[in-house]
């Protein structure tokens, strides 16, 4: 029987991914390993396996189509098979889960009765600036069909035809006034535009649906490619910003704008450090040892390890360090999960697990999600130091800057025998630490100790061990 390959759910979190590519076309023959096509959630970009041997018989989906997950996109099989048997078999269960929302929403809407219903209240309300329309001045079949097929009510647009009719073009300039819906969104019953979509590339989710935001028409302008070179610039490229570099830009946008941002610098002694990794037979490093260090002294500073809300401040037990890694898609933030827990060892393997599949597109986007505290270290790009950007809601987050030689005056039992004019110092290697902090959730002393006992604690490593 042919193979139905499903849009994999990539994490708890994601309803629908994106088809980035098609890596296979019809008549094609793959195995199991094959991969068949590059998807794009909000967080990261997948392979998709064939996850049967044979031949490509359909593919059910185009490239930039918005799946959801567990939905159909292609059928592999055995050459000249009947792939719409195969399709077949799963469009009872598909169209009873598709018709479930709608006869929920059915059922609701009849027992509120004689109170408002959602229609009316964005009649009244939400598109007070319509002009009104006929109820008999009717609706043109196919904008009444281009509507229903997008979730748009009809009540919330005003007719251009004849008496003031509701015709195609009517629909179709209300619809690119709001962003795109998934299709989880539409079966959720979303209608208008939601202020602020999480989804991918703009669209409204399930999610946003289910938070009972109130959607209106209108509430953004789309967005601007903004004014055009200059004629003298030259040849240049253009790339549009969405994936992932949108979901980057949105929250680097979102961080600075919605909390007031504090860095403090300092620097830790490196001697330990490098003559622990230098010392040892696994292959540890610096970074490990950061954030070894990291998480056994941010529980005697709980109030670091937090998220600020709207209105509270989160603070949690467990330490769950999110970790910036560079990829050739985008920044990705892996978390290390209950890094309070593990050992120098297991949070070096885990660093270098996540690394890997974040380098590899094969993360899973659960590993993207729940942190408490973010690493961002940039030292071995010889960075003195920067100013790390807060990753919304947490409070707090800390740079890690190159190593470099500084100054170090000599206790009063060493002896310098040279009889230079520097023998009053000497030099050693030292780390640069950069801690950000939300100053809305944490004062600027409470940060300094903090960051004065990390500086402590990765100078001695070795009684920290």
């Amino acid at each position: 029987m042919a193979h139905l390959l499903i849009m994999p759910r990539q994490g708890n979190t994601v309803e629908s991914c994106v088809i980035t590519a098609w890596k296979v076309k019809e008549g094609d023959v793959v195995n199991p390993e094959t991969t068949v096509c590059e998807v794009e959630t909000d967080k990261a970009v997948f392979d998709v396996p064939a996850g049967a041997a044979g031949t490509v018989l359909k593919l059910l989906r185009e490239a930039g189509d918005d799946v959801p997950v567990l939905e159909p996109i292609a059928v592999i099989g055995a050459p000249g098979e009947d792939w719409q048997a195969a399709l077949g078999a799963i469009s009872e269960e598909t169209s009873r889960r598709a018709a479930e929302p709608q006869r929920v929403k059915n059922e609701e809407t009849t027992a509120r009765g004689k109170t408002e219903t959602h229609s009316e209240y964005l009649s009244s309300s939400l598109c007070a600036s319509a002009p009104p329309r006929d109820k008999n001045s009717g609706v043109s079949p196919r904008a009444r069909k281009l509507a229903e097929r997008e979730a748009l009510p009809l009540e919330a647009i005003s007719g251009s035809g004849p008496g003031g009719r509701i015709i195609e073009r009517d629909v179709a300039a209300a619809l690119r006034s709001r962003p795109p819906l998934t299709a989880a969104a539409k079966a959720a019953g979303a209608k208008l535009f939601y202020a602020e979509p999480s989804g991918i590339g703009g669209r409204v989710t399930a999610a946003d649906v289910a938070a009972g935001a109130d959607l209106a028409i209108g509430s953004a302008p789309a967005p601007s490619s903004g004014p055009a070179p200059a004629p003298n610039m030259g040849e240049y490229t253009e790339t549009p910003i969405r994936g992932i570099r949108k979901t980057i830009a949105d929250r680097m946008h979102k961080s600075l704008a919605e909390s007031a941002q504090l860095t403090l610098n300092a620097s830790a002694s490196a001697v330990k450090i490098k003559s622990f990794r230098s010392g040892t037979e696994q292959k540890i490093t610096i970074n490990d040892l950061v954030l070894f260090a990291v998480s056994r002294t941010l529980p005697r500073f709980p109030f670091m390890n937090a998220h600020k809300t709207a209105v509270s401040i989160r603070v949690f037990k467990d330490i769950h360090i999110g970790m910036a890694v560079d990829t050739p898609r985008g920044l990705m933030v892996p978390v290390i999960r209950n890094a309070n827990s593990l050992s120098l060892a297991e949070i070096s393997s885990e660093a270098k697990r996540l690394a890997a599949a974040c380098q590899d597109s094969s993360v899973n986007p659960d590993d993207l999600t729940g942190s408490t505290f973010t690493i961002s270290n940039l030292g071995n790009l010889g960075i003195s130091s920067f100013t790390p950007v807060l990753n919304p809601p947490e409070a707090a987050i800390l740079g890690v800057c190159g190593i470099e030689m500084k100054a170090v005056a000599r206790s009063e039992d060493e002896v310098c025998h040279c009889n230079c004019k520097y023998c009053g110092v000497r030099f050693e290697p030292h780390i640069g630490l950069s801690l950000t902090i939300n100053h809305q959730a944490i004062d600027g002393a409470p940060a300094a100790r903090f960051l004065k006992e990390l500086c402590g604690a990765i100078a001695d490593i070795d009684l920290l061990l």
